[in-house]
């Protein structure tokens, strides 16, 4: 059995390449609607393992609502990274147009790690 997860955002194509870009991630697989403007579900990896499944919002995302309230009811953790460097590319990217809600600290389970609500209204924990 495998599980990942997937998040339902505004703007799935843009979101997509942005998640690629902040994880070293590919899409792996794709399905977007009839006119190519957005994704019905799309499956990205991370050296090969499904890592996020992502598609278009049914409705409108109040994103700005979102981040005026730094509201999150879910955090998706993104662990073991690697690097300080690959903490800070991932935070750099997803911080923006995001809210940041945790910069970059250390705690006693990680030595590098942040939380940012992106700019699609998902909350991210990152670490090392």
């Amino acid at each position: 059995m495998k599980n990942y997860t997937q998040v339902y955002v505004n703007n799935s194509l843009e979101a997509a390449q942005v998640y690629c870009d902040a994880f070293g991630a590919q899409i792996t697989r794709a399905f977007p609607n009839a006119d190519h403007t957005a994704y019905e579900h799309c499956e990205l990896s991370v050296n090969g393992e499904g890592f996020l499944a992502l598609a278009e919002a049914g409705h409108p995302l109040d994103v700005a609502r979102i981040h005026q309230m730094k509201w999150n009811t879910m955090t998706f953790n993104a662990f073991e990274m690697g690097t300080e460097e690959a903490v800070q590319h991932a935070f750099d990217v997803l911080k923006n147009g995001g809210v940041v809600l945790e910069e970059i600290h250390a705690l006693p389970w990680s030595s590098c790690c942040a939380t940012v609500i992106d700019k699609y209204g998902v909350c991210w924990w990152i670490s090392i």
